[in-house]
């Protein structure tokens, strides 16, 4: 192996991903004879074999004996069912505390030729996009540091020979003939016939991944550009999407969705994407999706939403006294208006039971509505307006104390509301919380 540091633009402190597996024990074999800045080891006992306290113990020896720094966590239980995915968050997690323990800015891991082979099967079998297809990169910019794969234009066998060849010790894991695991799958039954068929077949993925990833780096440039000017604050404009290109459509969706699981979370699926493009497309104006970790789509007439899940409806009844504010809606009682709007709610004591009070929407809630000889229940006022779904039913709606609807502020008032030249000794003012300032 030759690996070219300074290619790679390496410098500084080092930390390197060390397994005590054969690729690992290369990598860090040949930085500790090659490289002279300082090297930091970050070991991870996962804490699923028996022989892994031997492998923990035999490379803290190792570090003291070439005088490195050794770093190392034991994973002590495992929450989630895909244990692989927890595995590597917590794993990525640790590695993230020791760069910045000693102020690196490099992450050495020993993936190599084979493991891009094995990621590019896995990618095509699963689905994915352009960046992954491409599979692994050789430097990656995570946050504030680089992620480096000084391995990656090198196979197993060539590890091997070079570990061979230093009588370096490593140990083997046993999971790793496992077949519950789709890389080993890939690894034990299809890249040993790939091999036969051109014992290069590595230097063809190499290209191959070069070549999309200089794809992918242009779509991104095209794709950022795209992005600031139909979506904004977790909001994108329905109306402006759909006049896009397919493809750069589903470029948009996944970038947006990137962005929303900080790159790390190995979970965005190509059905993932078609469903929200589905969702954007689809003629009813309230619909919603769930997507892992509690992400929740939701298109409201010509936008959609990427919110949390978490976010709950609960009932409240409040009395109104001078001023109350719900979520970003302010109700306030004033002397005067000169304006007669939507906004203004004008009443006479004398046609009402007080006190007032606030609350929110229950089933079967109809208005009087001022001008209307008639009833209209408010579920259709907020269809009609095109309010969103998840906002009906926190919106706020002014009561009297036998519980009659006189004003859905902003929105609609009530036969109760004085018309002109009627007195009235009651003045309330909608005002939207962002406003607040101006």
């Amino acid at each position: 192996m030759n690996i070219n540091f300074k290619e790679l633009n390496v410098n500084g402190p080092i930390v390197i991903g060390v397994s005590s597996g054969s690729d690992s024990m290369a990598l860090f074999h040949y930085c500790i004879k090659n490289y002279k800045d300082k090297i930091i080891c970050a070991h991870i006992n996962h804490n699923v074999r028996k022989q892994s306290i031997e492998e923990e113990k035999y490379l803290k020896e190792y570090c003291q004996k070439n005088n490195i720094i050794f770093e190392t966590m034991t994973i002590k239980s495992y929450k989630e069912n895909n244990f692989e995915n927890e595995a590597r968050k917590i794993r990525y997690k640790f590695y993230e505390e020791i760069l910045k323990k000693y102020n690196s800015h490099y992450l050495l891991l020993a993936h190599h030729a084979d493991d891009l082979i094995e990621t590019i099967l896995m990618k095509i079998t699963r689905g994915s996009n352009i960046n992954g297809y491409a599979g692994i990169k050789k430097i990656s910019k995570i946050n504030n540091y680089y992620i480096v794969r000084p391995l990656l234009d090198y196979t197993k066998e060539e590890i091997l020979n070079y570990i061979k060849d230093n009588n370096i010790k490593y140990y083997e894991d046993d999971t790793n003939k496992n077949t519950l695991y789709t890389r080993n799958r890939f690894r034990l039954n299809i890249l040993p016939l790939l091999k036969q068929e051109d014992k290069n077949i590595h230097k063809k993925f190499i290209k191959y991944s070069q070549i999309l990833q200089e794809y992918n780096d242009y779509i991104n440039y095209e794709t950022d550009k795209k992005i600031k000017s139909i979506y904004k604050d977790n909001k994108l404009n329905i109306n402006k999407f759909i006049k896009l290109h397919p493809f750069m459509q589903k470029n948009i969706i996944y970038s947006i969705l990137n962005n929303l699981y900080n790159n790390k979370e190995n979970i965005i699926k190509e059905q993932q994407v078609e469903n929200i493009i589905k969702l954007i497309n689809n003629n009813k104006p309230n619909l919603n999706l769930k997507l892992p970790n509690n992400l929740l789509v939701i298109k409201e007439y010509n936008e959609l939403n990427f919110t949390n899940d978490n976010i709950k409806t609960k009932n409240y009844k409040y009395k109104l006294d001078n001023e109350i504010i719900i979520d970003n809606h302010i109700i306030t009682k004033i002397n005067n208006a000169n304006t007669n709007g939507n906004d203004i709610c004008k009443l006479n004591s004398k046609n009402i039971k007080l006190p007032l009070y606030i609350r929110n929407k229950k089933n079967g809630d109809y208005i009087e509505v001022l001008g209307l000889n008639g009833k209209k229940k408010v579920k259709d006022i907020f269809i009609e307006k095109k309010i969103p779904t998840r906002i009906r039913n926190n919106y706020p709606l002014l009561v009297d104390a036998n519980d009659n609807i006189l004003w859905i502020p902003n929105i609609k008032k009530s036969k109760f509301n004085t018309k002109n030249n009627e007195k009235y000794d009651i003045i309330l003012k909608y005002k939207e919380r962002k406003d607040i300032n101006e």
